[in-house]
């Protein structure tokens, strides 16, 4: 609870002991008039400057004005009752309307600041400073004025400021600010690391890869710093309503408080009771009160994109939660996105020789390129590369790599190669890249590498089909045979092949026009070459941690630790936020639409109408801040 926040709960407590207590005082006339005039004042000063303020601006149709005219009217009658017909004027009425009101304010205030907290959260991962090493002494720098290149140190305790590579040191980090996550990652030299993370334990030297501006934790804080001002449909709609519907109902509750009077008067020959129909009027005017609908919308949304950053999925407006809720079609890019992007050696088959020797062979051979397969192979050998036993190496486009390891010829390459050197191979019937062994001219074996899947990939996928997904794709660039064998061990309903960028864009054009009319299709990729299927989608969501700087400004939606599960969750997110909501509107329209026409018949009182203002904002403002609950996954 804030100071603002605080102070107007002790407003509210004064003004109802004062309330309470003036109820038992044996005082008349002046007197009785002053002592309850100061709770009102006491509780409703704010809202009359705001009201004289909207008038002096041209712009007075607002909850302000309206709560002015009501309780200061309803005083006028108290008055008018004392002076004229000479009973006890009831005070209580306009108090009570001024406090709930206040109520209804401050429960809607601490919504909102519980909302802001849980997206401020991640406005704690802004770092303030960078260490930089100059003469044998950390120097505390500007993250702005550290260049791409430059080693900087991070101490156990402090945030990461700029993404970069581990050089030196190892330690274990606290990511929960950007993944959602509690449980720590372990890093080491040699692992990317990216901005706004916590070092927990060791020191760490860090060679940064890019500029503070295009860090992650800037990216994240400018998506989340700019989510507000992307209105959804249904706040929009809102906003316009309570432009036409505030003016309307000043001007029909005149109307109730005039022509009833002077119908009588002329056209009747009774008289004109002003009291009873200015007291209608007033009514009528605390329950038009468009409250509840004007503040509980955009914090519903609001909570929805909160409850969402807590979990580690960054929106980057309410519209974009909007059409979440309605996606039925889910494609994916693969690599990066299903599969981890990491090229691993799974199998050898057919060797003649043991596996350690036939994969020793394999690396010295690829041993002077920097191709992820060559990488995988040096990495599954295990031990340190000796150039020195390589000689003769003879690289050949599209084939492979010919060379001499400890003088023998070796070969390392696909079926092409191996036609070339006119030695006999054998097919393998596994996904992935084989290469072929030719050692001394003979068949030796092949190696299988293959991309890996990502450990939570299959379960996203039942559960995409579990939040009502129809339609689930993958659009990818590698093998048919690749990319089947992927799609069928996930579940992937549809797959397209051997894709170049532009073949995506047209397949996603084509889903497109398939989709049901009132779903939407969200595309899912990481890559430079998916941000243009990611801006051409209905919804955009991109890899936030290894994702290209591409992608995640394409997106409209980030997922901060790569885990293609949130893709669901994001999903429940905004079908509840989206349900609450309209559960709000309803609800809200309802009661006013019957304490309206109870008010203009004279069968609600000004106590009914707290209740329909002050009570259904109350009411539709805790039930908006469920949005903020996010189960775990």
């Amino acid at each position: 609870m804030n100071k603002k926040q605080k102070k107007m709960l002790i407003r509210i407590l004064l003004s109802a002991a004062m309330l309470i207590g003036f109820n038992f005082l044996p005082v008349t006339g002046l007197i009785r008039f002053v002592l309850y005039l100061i709770p009102y004042v006491v509780i409703g000063y704010d809202i009359l400057i705001k009201a004289f303020k909207g008038i002096k601006n041209r712009q007075p149709f607002d909850e302000s004005l309206l709560m002015a005219i009501a309780t200061l009217g309803a005083i006028v009658l108290a008055i008018y009752s004392e002076v004229v017909e000479h009973e006890t004027g009831d005070y209580v009425e306009a108090i009570a309307v001024m406090l709930f009101y206040q109520v209804g304010e401050w429960f809607q205030s601490y919504a909102v600041g519980k909302s802001r907290r849980n997206i401020s959260d991640l406005m704690d991962i802004r770092p303030d400073y960078a260490n930089v090493e100059a003469d044998g002494k950390l120097c505390q720098v500007d993250p702005d004025e550290v260049e791409p290149g430059s080693v900087i140190v991070v101490q156990p305790g402090e945030k990461v400021p700029i993404d970069g590579v581990i050089v030196e040191g190892s330690s274990t980090l606290n990511t929960s600010a950007l993944t959602g996550e509690s449980l720590p990652r372990d890093a080491k030299e040699g692992d990317e690391i990216i901005s706004g993370c916590i070092n927990m334990i060791g020191v760490l030297k860090i060679r940064t890869t890019k500029e503070f501006g295009d860090s992650t934790v800037s990216k994240i804080l400018d998506l989340v710093e700019n989510a507000s001002s992307r209105k959804s449909k249904s706040e929009a709609f809102i906003t316009r309503f309570a432009r036409i519907y505030t003016p309307a109902v000043v001007y029909s509750a005149i109307a109730l408080a005039v022509l009833p009077p002077l119908v009588r008067m002329s056209g009747l020959g009774l008289a004109a009771d002003w009291g009873t129909w200015i007291y209608r009027a007033l009514t009528f005017l605390v329950i038009s009160c468009p409250c509840a609908l004007v503040i509980s919308i955009p914090l519903s949304f609001f909570a929805g994109i909160g409850g969402a950053s807590n979990a580690g999925v960054l929106v980057k407006g309410s519209n974009y939660l909007e059409i979440l809720s309605q996606t039925k079609y889910v494609v994916f890019d693969k690599t990066g996105t299903l599969t981890r992007g990491v090229f691993e050696v799974n199998a050898v088959h057919h060797n003649k020789m043991k596996e350690e020797r036939l994969l020793e062979y394999a690396a010295l051979a690829e041993s002077a390129s920097s191709h992820p397969i060559s990488r995988s192979l040096q990495r599954a050998y295990g031990k340190e590369i000796d150039r020195s036993r390589v000689t003769d190496i003879q690289e050949i486009s599209g084939n492979g790599v010919m060379a001499k390891v400890d003088g023998i010829s070796v070969a390392a390459g696909n079926a092409k190669l191996m036609k070339r050197l006119g030695v006999q191979w054998i097919d393998c019937h596994h996904a992935g890249t084989i290469i072929h062994m030719a050692i001394d001219g003979e068949y030796a074996g092949h190696i299988v590498i293959s991309d890996i899947e990502k450990p939570g990939a299959k379960e996203a996928i039942r559960a995409l089909r579990k939040a009502g997904v129809e339609k689930t794709v993958m659009l990818t660039g590698d093998a048919r045979k690749v990319a089947e064998h992927v799609a069928a061990d996930l579940g992937i309903d549809e797959v397209h092949a051997e894709l170049l960028p532009a073949d995506k864009v047209s397949k996603v054009e084509e889903l497109l026009a398939q989709k049901p009319d009132k779903g939407k299709l969200a595309f899912v990729g990481d890559g430079i070459n998916d941000a243009p299927v990611l801006s051409r989608a209905d919804i955009g969501i991109a890899m936030g941690a290894m994702g290209s700087d591409a992608a995640i400004e394409a997106a409209d939606i980030v997922l901060m630790d790569d885990d293609p599960r949130k893709i669901a969750k994001a999903i429940r997110i905004s079908r509840k936020c989206l349900r609450i909501v309209y559960e709000n509107i309803w609800f809200a329209i309802g009661i006013k639409v019957v304490c309206l026409v109870l008010g203009a018949v004279g069968i609600a009182n000004m106590w009914l109408a707290i209740f329909a203002d002050v009570g259904v904002m109350i009411i539709a403002v805790l039930n908006a801040i469920r949005a903020l609950f996010v189960k775990k996954l």
